[in-house]
């Protein structure tokens, strides 16, 4: 360790073995919460902690760069002033505190996620008020503050030594300069080159073992940098033919017709039979409702009253899957029925959100009020692109007067006040004798699960138990004031959620982490029954055409599962890199690096195995996504207005 005698690389050691301790702490910790999860012996342990030795170091080449070059550039007069010694310093109380206060911000994310920063802490950046004020109102940010900058002073104050023996030590020459500076620029190459989000980590075995590999900075930038994913570069395919085959086989029903010349397009026109049924339709997409808090699903909590008595009026669809993790996700496969192709879903691929086939559209196309309404405000997530994009209006917070809005949080209004604002919707369209089609995101369901006093018997913002009680509550008094409406014995409820509560798992895609309930309600005109079915996300939308008899011109890739000869049922699954088929039994994943897996007795044992393409669930699987893909890089899947313009719909 001659090199370590000189001041410039002294002072870089410090901070390193200061990071290096702050990251193995924080594996450790980390490790610590999922012991029995991550199943480790000597061996995966040792290789564990060397994997995130190789990324702590890696990261550490990134983030020093900076403040090497200015120590390797700084002259021996300017070095050996006071002013940079204390300024030295400052970096190193600094450079402890944001590793403190990473630490935590990692501890906090694996508390909700299960996982190290990924793509949802760069989503989280970049809408920061919301995030910002969550964060405020969900913990005491300002003692957790002072509390880091103490510790970092205390720190700071026990290597006054050490940091003495930096300021006595001999500066290097520019000879050593220039020979430390080419090696570091060789490290940082060969580790750009060599080092990613999966390698030395690899994909498939043990997901707690995978993430807990990782360095959160570093995974926080890599995600940074790869929010999209090309299908075509990372994934496997099959020829396009195969693929174009395959696809339509997959969509196809009897009462669908091709329309499209082109093999790869599934445009397809739906005659179903019957007279039109000119209902309103109020679809409610709600946060993050996982099917197992309900009590008709065995919990035993008592905090779903409400829902588990409407099951008992609807069609209840009990084996239904979300296709991804995240709101925009659940929103994307309600909307355009797609599967959930790799990267960011399409709400958020700014520019390239609009002109789709939606749901909406089909609405509208029938002379439907088609509007989205959002408990908070549309920016975030690029809500109010996508959907204005696709035919539909907005309301959202910012369209709603503050004298209208009882109970606000960092998300936005209670699902109170969002439900009161669509019996206004409501009230008005029928005034006008125009049928409506609302679309509710509610948000009352998420941290920091605070909501109006006095409605459940269990406070505000105390945490996930309330917050879904309180969502069951407000759903329960929103159909009872809808049920003193003239407009309701032709109205249509439906109520399913975006995503889960929690899709962490030790697989990539654990199935039953993506469980979602289902509900459709329209007393008097569609009987309480159960479906057992294996059905989708992407499937509600041509379900709900179906329903209503309503022929129409789709790209959707999902299906009317209520059917007398539906095929049999299948589940798309997602999140972000891995890609999932689920079809009842066994889940083929589809990974980044053309990898190829297969869970058999997915919803038990799982037992993973590498496939091939020959495999036909992965065949299937492959199909699906790429021509998902395909089909969305070649404008495949655009709104076609009808030749004729629809008249308005009367309700009456």
């Amino acid at each position: 360790m001659h090199s370590l005698k000189f001041a410039q690389t002294r002072f870089l050691a410090v901070i390193s073995f200061v990071w290096l301790a702050f990251f193995i702490l924080t594996r450790s910790l980390l490790l610590s919460t999922h012991l029995n999860e991550a199943q480790l012996g000597l061996g995966s342990s040792l290789a564990l902690f060397g994997e995130g030795l190789v990324y702590d170091l890696v990261f550490l080449l990134y983030a020093l760069a900076p403040l090497g070059l200015y120590l390797l550039l700084c002259p021996e007069r300017v070095w050996q002033s006071r002013w940079n010694q204390r300024l030295l310093q400052m970096v190193l109380i600094l450079s402890i505190f944001i590793m403190l206060f990473t630490a935590v911000a990692e501890w906090l994310f694996w508390d909700e996620f299960s996982v190290r920063f990924n793509f949802i802490a760069v989503d989280y950046l970049v809408y920061s008020d919301e995030v910002l004020n969550n964060i405020l109102e969900s913990y005491p940010i300002y003692p957790l503050l002072a509390a880091l900058a103490l510790i970092a002073v205390f720190i700071t104050l026990a290597l006054r030594g050490t940091m003495r023996s930096v300021a006595s030590a001999p500066v290097l020459s520019w000879r050593q300069r220039s020979m430390v500076f080419g090696s570091w620029a060789l490290l940082i190459g060969l580790g750009v080159s060599v080092v990613g989000q999966d390698f030395p980590r690899d994909a498939g075995g043990n997901v707690y073992q995978h993430e807990l590999s990782a360095n959160g900075p570093y995974q926080f930038f890599a995600a940074f940098r790869n929010n999209q994913l090309d299908y075509e570069q990372f994934y496997p395919l099959l020829p396009l033919n195969q693929v174009a085959e395959r696809m339509r086989d997959e969509v196809r029903e009897p009462n669908a017709t091709f329309i499209d010349s082109d093999p790869l397009s599934i445009r397809r026109q739906i005659d179903n039979p019957g007279q039109p049924k000119r209902m309103n339709v109020i679809l409610v997409t709600i946060e993050s409702l996982s099917a197992k808090y309900l009590g008709s699903e065995g919990d035993t909590r008592g905090l779903s009253p409400e829902l588990d008595a409407l099951r008992q009026q609807s069609l209840y669809f009990s084996n239904l899957y979300a296709t991804g993790t995240r709101t925009t996700r659940g929103l994307e496969a309600i909307t355009l029925s797609i599967p959930p192709t790799p990267g960011r879903s399409i709400v958020k691929r700014v520019g390239r959100e609009s002109g789709f086939a939606s749901l909406g559209q089909q609405f509208t196309a029938q002379g439907y009020d088609s509007v989205f309404m959002y408990g908070g405000r549309g920016y975030f997530d690029n809500m109010n692109a996508f959907f204005e994009g696709n035919g539909y209006r907005i309301v959202d917070q910012g369209s709603v007067p503050d004298e209208e809005v009882s109970f606000t949080n960092a998300w936005g209004m209670s699902d109170e006040d969002l439900y009161r604002q669509a019996l206004k919707v409501a009230d008005a369209d029928f005034a006008r004798d125009r049928a409506f089609f609302l679309q509710l995101m509610t948000t009352s369901n998420h941290r920091p699960y605070s909501y109006p006093e006095g409605r459940i018997d269990i406070a505000s913002g105390s945490g996930r138990e309330g917050a879904v009680k309180y969502t069951d509550y407000a759903i329960g008094e929103f159909l009872r004031a809808a049920k003193q409406k003239p407009w309701f014995d032709n109205t249509m409820f439906v109520f399913v959620a975006d995503h889960t509560a929690g899709s962490a798992g030790k697989e990539d895609l654990p199935v039953s982490s993506y469980k979602i309930p289902l509900f459709i309600y329209a007393p008097g005109l569609i009987g309480q029954a159960e479906v057992s079915m294996l059905a989708s996300q992407i499937d509600l939308a041509p379900t709900l055409l179906g329903l209503l008899n309503t022929d129409y011109t789709s790209t959707f890739f999902g299906r009317n599962v209520l059917r007398d000869d539906a095929a049999p049922g299948r589940a798309l699954i997602g999140n972000y890199q891995h890609l999932g088929l689920f079809d009842g039994a066994s889940l083929a994943i589809l990974s980044p690096r053309q990898l190829m897996r297969r869970h058999d007795d997915a919803l038990g044992k799982s037992v993973e195995s590498l496939a091939e393409q020959s495999d036909p669930l992965i065949a299937r699987s492959i199909a699906y996504y790429e021509g998902a893909s395909y089909d969305f890089g070649h404008n495949l899947l655009g709104w076609h207005a009808p030749a004729q313009a629809k008249v308005q719909v009367s309700q009456r």
